[in-house]
């Protein structure tokens, strides 16, 4: 049987509830983002062997993820997105969110400092409506959401909203000694990073497992990753970010040359396999996602 049969036969039993679980029980993506074709994004559930996933919908694609919820009710929730400095940025989000049923903002992807007065305005949004918002951090390479080194005195402005961090910058600062030549740093990581502090001092901060960053965060010295992700285990969130249209990679571009032909998502999970006891496993690839989204089961 090739690979689209497969998955098209994966995709029907799914559908029936009879599936087994292929990471020893379900697992929340938190981090995919809807395709263009009619099937991708459940095909890449189904593949990467993901129960269900968070799909972070810029607003101009919210039709899109809707049409996937409404396929597949059971494996999708939906986060919107929008630049907030836009005209109709802020009534945008409130209407995804009190009308459109969006679960949280994000992935909030925009070239505004954490402490502008537009990011402060979508905080303080999140924080009425009661939701989350999933924020990129990148500052070599591109410049989204700069500012992590000040970011404390967001969490502690806004304590009543919960944040949920992401991307390059943020992973590359799990260790103290951070090279501003790279997004990906390499070899092994000096204790005192930032994102660790931020993670253990503020109890609004959570962090997405996602992509090539938090891959490469977890792998460059793994010895650190398991005492990270023990210190963490009630704050971390799995999630693939993949590229890939069928969770083995078939289609995937990712930044690392040694996830090239892979499904960054489903090489996360065997990372996580191997570093975390099954009991921290199943909080980090289900239990926190679920109870942080308040997602019913």
């Amino acid at each position: 049987m090739n690979r689209r049969l497969f998955l098209s036969a994966s995709l029907a039993a799914t559908a029936a509830g009879q599936t087994k679980y292929e990471w020893g029980g379900p697992v929340l993506d938190i981090h995919l983002h809807p395709r263009r074709d009619a099937h991708s994004s459940q095909e890449h559930v189904v593949g990467s062997g993901c129960t269900k996933a968070v799909l972070l919908t810029d607003l101009r694609m919210q039709d899109r993820a809707k049409e996937e919820i409404a396929k597949q009710p059971k494996s999708f929730i939906w986060f919107a997105a929008t630049d907030p400095s836009q005209p109709d940025g802020m009534e945008r989000l409130r209407k995804a969110v009190t009308e459109g049923g969006a679960r949280g903002f994000g992935e909030m992807k925009h070239n505004l400092a954490v402490d502008s007065s537009e990011m402060r305005k979508v905080y303080d949004l999140a924080a009425e409506l009661n939701v989350p918002i999933l924020m990129h951090f990148q500052e070599v390479k591109g410049s989204f959401n700069p500012g992590l080194r000040d970011f404390d005195k967001m969490l502690k402005a806004h304590k009543k909203t919960t944040f949920i961090a992401h991307a390059d910058f943020f992973w590359a600062n799990i260790s103290a000694d951070v090279p501003l030549d790279t997004s990906y740093p390499a070899g092994k990581v000096k204790p005192g990073g930032l994102s660790d502090r931020l993670l253990a001092d503020f109890p609004n901060l959570y962090g997405d497992m996602s992509a090539n960053s938090c891959n490469n965060a977890l792998s460059r010295d793994m010895d650190f990753a398991r005492g990270f992700i023990a210190r963490h285990q009630d704050k971390l969130m799995f999630g693939c970010d993949c590229s890939c249209y069928d969770g083995h990679g078939a289609g995937g571009t990712p930044l690392l040359p040694r996830l090239k032909g892979k499904c960054t998502g489903r090489d996360t999970l065997g990372l996580l396999k191997t570093l975390a006891p099954e009991k921290i496993f199943r909080k980090v690839t289900w239990e926190n996602g679920i109870r942080l989204l308040k997602i019913a089961v």
